[in-house]
């Protein structure tokens, strides 16, 4: 009985501290402040076609894009093994698409995690960074923030929604990618 209380304890502690980190995730709000937004990738379905979470990221990114003109955006995302082309060359042919200026993005298409999206787009920069904005769905910036901080990076966001269809499964996924992130730095 004594074993089964402290599962039972363990899981609430668990739910309750994820939450709060999930909840805190989208802020300081982005102000414009930065010289750069890092849009951090996700799925790309056949054909080069973004997914609904990557399009909406992506939607929030042009909207930040516009609102703060002197701003450049960094797309990061390497290509799965089910994907047909890198995250960022997506990410990059709809923001031109939709508008913005080649001339204003920098494209990272190595990383295959939230870490090495910004390892590898700060190494891109060649420069001597201390802050960034992030564009990310709402449920990862936390994630995220807690990432670059281990960088020594100050970081603002900006948070896309999460499609309703898939938020109760990244919600729960995104618990465990936290406190694996927490414990290992990664």
């Amino acid at each position: 009985m004594i074993g089964g209380g402290i599962v039972v304890v363990a899981s609430v502690a668990f739910w309750v501290v994820t939450t709060r980190w999930l909840s805190e995730g989208a802020e300081p709000i982005a102000d414009g402040s930065n010289e750069y937004a890092l849009v951090l990738g996700a799925k790309v379905k056949k054909g080069g076609v973004p997914s609904k979470s990557l399009s909406y990221r992506l939607d929030a990114a042009l909207q930040y894009a516009n609102q703060y003109p002197h701003v450049k955006l960094i797309v990061s995302g390497g290509q799965g093994p089910d994907e047909d082309a890198t995250e960022g060359s997506v990410m990059q042919a709809y923001l031109v698409e939709h508008g913005l200026s080649p001339d204003r993005i920098i494209i990272e298409e190595k990383a295959k995690t939230t870490y090495e999206n910004i390892v590898y787009s700060l190494e891109l920069l060649n420069m001597d960074i201390s802050s960034l904005t992030i564009i990310s769905s709402d449920y990862h910036l936390e994630r995220a923030k807690m990432l670059a901080d281990r960088l020594d990076l100050k970081v603002d966001v900006v948070a896309a929604k999460t499609p309703k269809i898939i938020e109760a499964k990244v919600h729960f996924r995104e618990r465990f990618a936290l406190v694996k992130s927490y414990i290992l730095g990664e």
